[in-house]
């Protein structure tokens, strides 16, 4: 009798096993984070189905959507029936938002201005979230999957009353981009692999920030009327979705 083989282990920079992902975790109940969708072979979206996902969320603004030559060859015949949601987090056309950040979102310190200036946006985000629990599993990603997601998950985090898992899930996505920087086919422009003493400097100084807007932050308050006006917001009923979506 042949035996079962072992469980395929995560790679180094993922905790959830889905061929290709990079930078991948479970956060909690049916809801996921990872980097760019285009790094997923046809196998790992047959994995993402298979353990619920139904709604993969892509935070980026559509310029940035686009398939590399070092990417798996995916065509729509090969994904599997789920929904594809594109609600990007800011507008890099803003000239304050991309002074402030540089090149991108790359630090917690800037969470609150990108809350500031695009209120509407987060919202957004947030009405997909509760849109995919009606349908199953969802899966939030940008580019890394460190900030952009970050922001959208600690602040889903804070909604659920699971701040007890927020400074384990940005770790995981700042130890996990820079793992896959070490093994990267593609060069990052602005970003390399980090030893250790500076990725724990980094944390302690990004947890930290990370704390400060979200202690500052009415998480509800913003989501159901963005920028003050209650015309963009979600309603108090995809508020509860979100927070099943964690449970």
């Amino acid at each position: 009798m042949t035996p079962t083989p072992p469980a395929q282990p995560a790679a180094s920079h993922s905790t959830v096993t889905w061929d290709g992902a990079v930078n991948a975790h479970h956060v909690a109940g049916g809801l996921y984070r990872m980097g760019r969708s285009e790094w997923l072979t046809p196998a790992g979206w047959a994995q993402l189905y298979d353990d619920g996902v139904r709604t993969v969320i892509d935070l980026r603004n559509p310029a940035e959507r686009v398939r590399r030559t070092t990417d798996p060859a995916v065509t729509a015949d090969l994904l599997p029936p789920l929904a594809v949601v594109n609600t990007p987090t800011e507008d890099q056309s803003n000239e304050e938002f991309m002074a402030l950040v540089g090149h991108y979102l790359s630090d917690p310190a800037y969470y609150g201005e990108n809350a500031r200036l695009f209120p509407e946006k987060i919202a957004a985000a947030f009405r997909a979230l509760a849109a995919g629990q009606q349908a199953g599993g969802v899966v939030v990603h940008c580019s890394a999957g460190r900030d952009r997601t970050g922001l959208i998950i600690s602040m889903a985090l804070k909604l659920a009353g699971r701040e007890d898992l927020i400074d384990a899930q940005y770790e995981q996505a700042l130890r996990g981009i820079n793992a896959w920087h070490a093994v990267s086919p593609v060069p990052h422009p602005h970003e390399s692999h980090q030893p250790e003493s500076r990725v724990s400097a980094e944390l302690e100084g990004k947890l930290e920030r990370l704390h400060e807007f979200l202690e500052g932050l009415d998480v509800e308050q913003l989501l159901l009327a963005p920028g003050g006006d209650a015309s963009h917001g979600v309603t108090r009923e995809e508020l509860d979705a979100v927070r099943a979506l964690l449970t």
